[in-house]
């Protein structure tokens, strides 16, 4: 049963998420405890909805004028750090796919494995699904995370170059104060 109200909860998230994919002006009006606006020096946003049990986060970037340019969905575990991602263009036409892998003792965040989602790419070794960009992070004594170290696997434009960011990783969680 409560599977069922977790998946209910998704699924309405999903629906919210993608009933008002274009439209700039409806999620202007919302507010309230699950909702956070980054505005940004361009004149663009980044608008952060979580569901009510923290499962799921919602990234939508607008353009300067409004536009939806990508929507992120995060589903995270219990602790608000990323397990997965999918990332939509402005169009709703799925992108890419990542997975987040964490160091087992100290949980800090070590990779992003990015995958096409239009093209299955197979490693011809192995047989098994080739991520298109791998991001690698380490960490100082003081327990900072360097900056990413970016791989890309397969030759053509950047992700940082098609979409301004190094990564799809967010610094902090928008929902934590500040907090990591």
């Amino acid at each position: 049963m409560k599977l069922l109200a977790t998946w209910n909860i998704l699924l309405a998230a999903l629906c919210l998420t993608f009933s008002s994919f274009s439209h700039a002006s409806e999620l202007e009006a919302v507010d309230g405890p699950n909702v956070r606006v980054l505005r940004l020096e361009d004149g663009s946003k980044a608008v952060f909805i979580r569901s009510p049990d923290n499962r799921v986060l919602t990234k939508k970037t607008f353009s300067a004028n409004g536009v939806v340019t990508m929507v992120t969905i995060y589903k995270m575990d219990s602790g608000g750090n990323p397990l997965g991602c999918k990332i939509f263009d402005g169009a709703k036409n799925e992108l890419f796919k990542v997975s987040y892998g964490y160091h087992k003792s100290t949980g800090q965040l070590e990779q992003e494995r990015m995958f096409d989602s239009r093209v299955v790419r197979k490693d011809p070794g192995t047989g098994r699904e080739m991520p298109v960009q791998i991001i690698r992070y380490l960490y100082d004594a003081e327990g900072k995370r360097s900056a990413p170290m970016v791989f890309n696997l397969l030759p053509g434009k950047k992700f940082e170059e098609v979409f301004g960011v190094k990564s799809s990783a967010f610094e902090t969680n928008p929902f934590n104060n500040g907090e990591q």
